[in-house]
């Protein structure tokens, strides 16, 4: 059964620069024909595969980040430098779908300003965009994301430069996100911990709100009246 598949450990990285417009992130297009995020728009990522375990000594923590390294040459043809990439999150596909990904997400600086080369199979596309344009244009339905890669860009919003992001993501807490996939009338939305409806993927009951609801192929971010143990996963702004 579906439910009982493990979630393949995986890891992906949001490769950032400098510009004079903010920082900028590359995104690919994933081939609409696959099955899994067909026709989103992603960071270089995929699975961590043995090879990367055995390089990273046994530690998956340290494997995921080869993997994401190396996921990036072969998709973008950009690699950056493991030393330079900083743990931003760790999301935990929903029980129930039939592909499912333990996945530790990445930020790096991108120091050479090298051609992107995509192979047209599994990537059909590729755009630099800085941060604030990819979120807003995610928000007026241009670019299909999933909430991992919408919610990484709403994070990268807080920073003016990559220096920044990575002295500040160095030493931030690593939050593990584990969503609830529910449905609420005619609303699909993922559930977080601290949500009314988490433990029984029951959107529809009342109480608490953490959640990302997916409304006119924007999802939207709810956060209202949970117990404080349960954090938002957008950390305030910085002054």
């Amino acid at each position: 059964m579906s439910g009982n598949i493990e979630a393949r450990p995986a890891s992906t990285v949001v490769l950032l620069r400098d510009t004079a417009n903010g920082l900028e992130t590359l995104l690919l297009r994933r081939n609409k024909a696959l099955a899994f995020a067909g026709g989103a728009w992603v960071f270089p990522g995929g699975s961590v595969d043995p090879e990367d375990i055995e390089a990273g000594g046994g530690s998956l923590e340290d494997a995921s980040r080869i993997a994401a390294a190396r996921e990036a040459t072969e998709e973008s043809g950009l690699s950056p430098k493991l030393e330079d990439m900083v743990l931003l999150s760790h999301w935990i596909t929903p029980v129930g779908e039939p592909r499912r990904f333990s996945t530790w997400i990445y930020a790096a600086p991108l120091l050479e300003d090298n051609e992107v080369v995509i192979d047209g199979g599994e990537i059909h596309d590729s755009r630099w965009l800085s941060v604030s344009d990819a979120a807003a244009e995610h928000e007026s339905g241009n670019l299909v994301m999933l909430p991992p890669t919408y919610f990484t860009l709403l994070e990268l919003l807080r920073y003016s430069s990559v220096a920044q992001m990575v002295a500040e993501e160095r030493n931030s807490p690593v939050p593990e996100v584990f969503p609830v996939f529910a449905n609420d009338g005619d609303e699909m939305m993922v559930m977080f911990r601290g949500d009314a409806g988490y433990e029984s993927a029951d959107g529809s009951i009342p109480g608490a709100r953490h959640r990302a609801v997916l409304r006119h192929k924007c999802w939207q971010y709810e956060y209202l009246d949970v117990d404080p143990a349960y954090p938002p996963l957008l950390k305030q702004s910085i002054t």
